[in-house]
């Protein structure tokens, strides 16, 4: 009676991983180290965690809301198990998230917050932009000019920002001449940004960028006008920065570092325990502290290598 019991168990058990974890990705900008890193690292974690085959589907949205829906839409229609996205709009990917669940699928946000989605895993990004700030505060001795190079009108960026608002309104002798201007969250938009700030604001003395594409923009705009006097402090810890940490003269001075590593293998762990319950948690949030990086400590910095769980 056991054995025909376990030859039965054998052939129900057979199919479950006949078809493979279907997982579909929408991030930002695969052209930025950050999301490039949490993608790969989604379906490395997916791979270990889950003890069968994994299909993985990986879309950039551009930050283009429309594009974004069309994607989460197609990942629906395809059956997926899983969605896991960095919402072009906090809000108004709403009711593409709930199409999905409709459908049975576990949504996770990373990043940046979604509407309605089963979990969100982000970095604490107010307190990133406080310890950016921070740092930005003591160095200049708590007087000086500042700018903050914004970007995309997204949760992440705002409590960035917000946390460094947060940090100079402490400093009355800290004066903020801009921080409106959008740098897009890339390389060639924190050039843009920079440029402007330093023909507009000729005594400016450091500036906070949201991110470390922007900063290194920024950087090599303050390098080519002969400004190196300021300084740039941001937000990421990815490699490309804190190669620009060690780079003389030393512009960009310090970037509180994310682990979108941790964030990714977070996200796929708790969206697999969503998908075997059943009763789904809703709204989980967890948010991943950040660490400061310096040129001081850069060398020992190693938060976005490392290999996947076990």
């Amino acid at each position: 009676m056991r054995k025909l019991l376990i030859a039965l168990l054998s052939l129900y058990a057979a199919p479950l991983h006949a078809e493979p974890l279907r997982i579909g990705v929408s991030v930002a900008d695969l052209g930025n180290p950050f999301f490039a890193t949490l993608a790969e690292t989604i379906g490395d974690s997916a791979r270990a965690l889950h003890p069968g085959d994994v299909a993985l589907e990986v879309r950039s949205s551009a930050y283009d809301l429309e594009r974004q829906v069309r994607q989460l839409d197609a990942f629906t229609q395809a059956g997926m198990d899983i969605i896991v996205l960095a919402a072009a709009s906090s809000e108004a990917i709403g009711p593409a998230v709930r199409r999905a669940q409709q459908a049975g699928i576990v949504v996770a946000a990373v990043d940046i917050d979604a509407q309605g989605a089963d979990l969100t895993v982000t970095s604490d990004n107010g307190q990133a932009g406080e310890m950016a700030c921070d740092y930005m505060a003591e160095r200049l001795g708590h007087s000086g000019r500042v700018a903050i190079i914004n970007g995309a009108p997204v949760s992440s960026v705002a409590d960035r920002v917000s946390g460094c608002r947060t940090v100079l309104n402490r400093h009355p002798g800290i004066e903020l001449l801009s921080d409106d201007h959008n740098g897009g969250g890339t390389f060639s938009g924190g050039l843009e940004a920079m440029t402007y700030l330093i023909s507009t604001y000729p005594e400016l003395d450091a500036v906070f960028a949201i991110n470390d594409p922007s900063a290194m923009g920024a950087a090599n705009a303050a390098r080519l006008a002969g400004q190196s006097h300021l300084f740039i402090v941001s937000v990421d810890g990815s490699p490309e920065g804190i190669a620009a940490l060690r780079e003389s003269p030393p512009l960009l001075v310090a970037t509180a570092a994310q682990s979108p590593r941790q964030m990714a293998e977070t996200a796929i762990r708790e969206s697999l325990r969503h998908l075997a319950s059943s009763e789904r948690r809703e709204n989980q949030v967890i948010r991943l502290p950040t660490q400061l990086v310096t040129r001081e400590n850069a060398a020992a910095f190693d938060r976005w290598r490392g290999a996947p769980p076990e």
